[in-house]
């Protein structure tokens, strides 16, 4: 194809009798050459929908399958690089060097201030795409921490101190919860109107994961009120949704009402996606899918387990070892599933990855041009100063120390703070 248009050029260009005018029909002719000659998935002026499309045809299903692992490998046929789906940014980029940390979410909810946490999350995720790009151009891989991924708020509401993760969260109020977390997605994965997302954010743990921690993995909820799922637990997630697009939702480990969360029809489909339009990504918490026949006894073995988990709608699995996801092949040769489903959840997942610049020129990517120096700059470190500071909290006012006269010095009430 390229060299018929490039013999094509060529004939045109001889008639031409001005030379300025032969180069630059030359140079039209090429690129026009280069694209038809282009894979369509890599072809950026198409839409997400037809790349997404073009790829998912070039898929064997074993290589489907394992798109759908957070540590998804590369495909090199298709010149498909490793994708991992799992990294952190709870209070700034985890488990990295060089990065601005800022306090808890539970000392960020108890500054009341959304605006404040959006500017956090915005220059949390500006860390995140220089951290990962400075990586990749020094020869590192996509991987766990250092992805574009990433898995946070936790919008659980903690209403038991003995729960041990009520630090992750924005407290017990479902309202104040939701506007914090509309906030950080928002702040993560940048303007809605951008080609490119800066990063993909998840709303967790999907849903009612308000501890017990040790049980997680066998804890059946079946005593929790219809009224109380609604105006509790699930208002923090319905407005990450339909407010803020989070792109990915991460069901929770428990069974609810029998079912584990992350094979619920209630919860990901009459909900999520029916009631809320949700049509991006769920994942699973890491193991959700193995407890299926683990500890949940709900399946028989991990075919019938990724049968369960893909039926349901659960897109991705995250597992420390051993993908149940690995044996969706078999569940499909047996009729456990359609193919054509496999299908529209691996096309979930490239959506997202293609909406993130992942398939084009970095040129093309703004985000992915943001210099390094902004690491740990000193305007980053002042929103951390600035909310540390707006989180402190009068747990005791004894004696009325509180409000502070004017005409008396700070330095007399130090000693009768506590």
């Amino acid at each position: 194809m390229k060299t018929a248009c490039y013999l094509i050029s060529l004939k045109w260009t001889n008639q031409l009798h001005n030379y300025q005018k032969q180069k630059a029909f030359v140079l039209c002719m090429l690129l026009t050459c280069s694209m038809i000659g282009q894979e369509a998935f890599r072809n950026p002026n198409l839409s997400t929908e037809e790349r997404v499309k073009d790829l998912v045809s070039k898929l064997t299903m074993e290589e489907k399958a394992s798109l759908m692992f957070d540590q998804s490998p590369a495909i090199p046929r298709l010149g498909i690089g490793k994708f991992n789906w799992w990294s952190e940014a709870l209070h700034g980029l985890a488990n990295n060097d060089s990065v601005t940390v800022f306090p808890e979410p539970i000392g960020m909810a108890a500054s009341f201030d959304d605006q404040l946490v959006y500017r956090i999350f915005d220059a949390t995720s500006d860390e995140v795409r220089a951290k990962y790009h400075e990586g990749i151009r020094n020869g590192k891989e996509n991987r766990r921490f250092l992805s574009l991924s990433v898995w946070t708020p936790n919008v659980n509401i903690f209403r038991d101190p003995r729960w041990g993760r009520g630090q992750e969260t924005y407290g017990e109020d479902p309202y104040l919860t939701s506007r914090m977390g509309v906030s950080v997605v928002n702040g993560l994965q940048g303007p809605k109107d951008a080609k490119y997302r800066k990063l993909l954010a998840c709303a967790k743990h999907y849903a009612v994961h308000s501890g017990p921690e040790w049980s997680r993995h066998r804890l059946n909820l079946n005593n929790v009120s219809n009224l109380d799922v609604l105006e509790t637990y699930l208002p923090a997630f319905k407005s990450l949704v339909m407010e803020a697009d989070v792109r990915q939702v991460m069901c929770a480990y428990q069974r609810l009402d029998d079912e584990p969360c992350c094979a619920s029809d209630r919860l990901l489909n009459t909900i999520l996606r029916d009631e809320w339009k949700f049509k991006h990504v769920v994942v699973s918490d890491c193991g959700a899918i193995t407890d299926f026949y683990t500890s949940h006894k709900v399946s028989s073995d991990p075919v019938h387990a990724a049968a369960k988990g893909v039926l349901a709608g659960t897109d991705l699995e995250c597992v420390w070892e051993g993908y149940a996801y690995k044996n969706i092949p078999e569940a499909v040769s047996r009729g456990l599933i359609p193919a054509s489903l496999v299908d529209q959840r691996v096309s979930l997942l490239l959506t997202q990855r293609m909406d993130l610049g992942e398939f084009d020129d970095d040129k093309l990517v703004p985000w992915a041009n943001i210099p390094f120096s902004i690491m740990n700059n000193d305007a980053h470190r002042k929103l951390a100063l600035e909310m540390a500071q707006k989180s402190m909290t009068l747990l005791q006012n004894k004696n009325n120390v509180l409000p502070l006269l004017k005409k008396q010095k700070d330095s007399n009430y130090w000693p009768k703070c506590r």
